[in-house]
């Protein structure tokens, strides 16, 4: 077990930059960040400030153009894709504002995947009683077509539990959800992540769902800043 007063993931100095008509644009500009084991963290910002980018270069679903991820003393990009494939079938959940779930697999099929991609025998149980808590117990044998948004993604939410991870990284999980729904999605998401003892760390543009979690970052044109702290958009460009 990992001790909560070390870091479980952290970036060191983080820099994703792209290239577009021959110009160089800094997206994520030296960010460092550490979450601890269990704990739940919002990053806040408008569209385009680069939190998406930053989920998934900590997701390792990105390469940075320098810097590091580290999980639990260990430099992620310092192996190849296929231990960063494996890193996160085990380690990592992901939720997104689209769920991205299979639609010619049923839900109980979409939540057991990560285990049925490992081989392991006992990939629909597990995947059952998840449905079961986040109840869709009577829903198991629907395809995604046939469920609403806020059912497909609470199987969403099943999917990135079902493996026992040590961090959800949710994108946007209500973006795409009414109020109502979003903010059942959201209790969800927290509660079952809490319960499990699983880190989460949340990228979202609404302030009322982020002032639930335990810590909130703003990230301001590619700059990552404590709550309190954030700079104006045009104070950030200057630095």
């Amino acid at each position: 077990m990992s001790d909560p007063a070390e870091p479980l993931l952290s970036a060191r100095a983080l820099v994703k930059t792209y290239t577009l008509d021959h110009t160089a644009i800094e997206v994520i500009r030296h960010v460092d960040l550490a979450i601890h084991p269990g704990e739940v963290v919002a990053v806040v910002g408008a569209s385009g400030t680069g939190k998406s980018t930053l989920l998934n270069l900590l997701g390792t679903l990105d390469t940075p153009t320098s810097g590091e991820v580290v999980f639990e003393g260990k430099d992620l990009f310092a192996g190849d894709e296929r231990g960063r494939a494996v890193f996160r079938n085990r380690h990592l959940g992901f939720v997104f504002q689209f769920n991205q779930l299979l639609p010619e697999f049923t839900a109980l099929e979409n939540a057991a995947m990560p285990l049925l991609m490992r081989g392991e025998g006992r990939a629909t149980k597990k995947a059952a009683a998840l449905l079961e808590q986040v109840g869709l117990g009577a829903r198991q044998r629907h395809r995604p077509g046939e469920l609403s948004g806020g059912e497909q993604q609470r199987v969403a939410i099943a999917r990135a539990m079902v493996g026992g991870p040590r961090l959800i990284l949710a994108d946007e999980p209500t973006g795409n959800l009414d109020t109502r729904t979003g903010d059942a999605v959201f209790d969800l998401l927290v509660d079952l992540t809490v319960n499990a003892g699983t880190a989460l760390l949340i990228v979202t543009h609404n302030e009322a769902l982020s002032a639930r979690c335990g810590r909130v970052l703003h990230m301001v044109d590619g700059l990552l800043y404590p709550e309190g702290s954030q700079p104006t958009e045009a104070a950030a460009r200057s630095r």
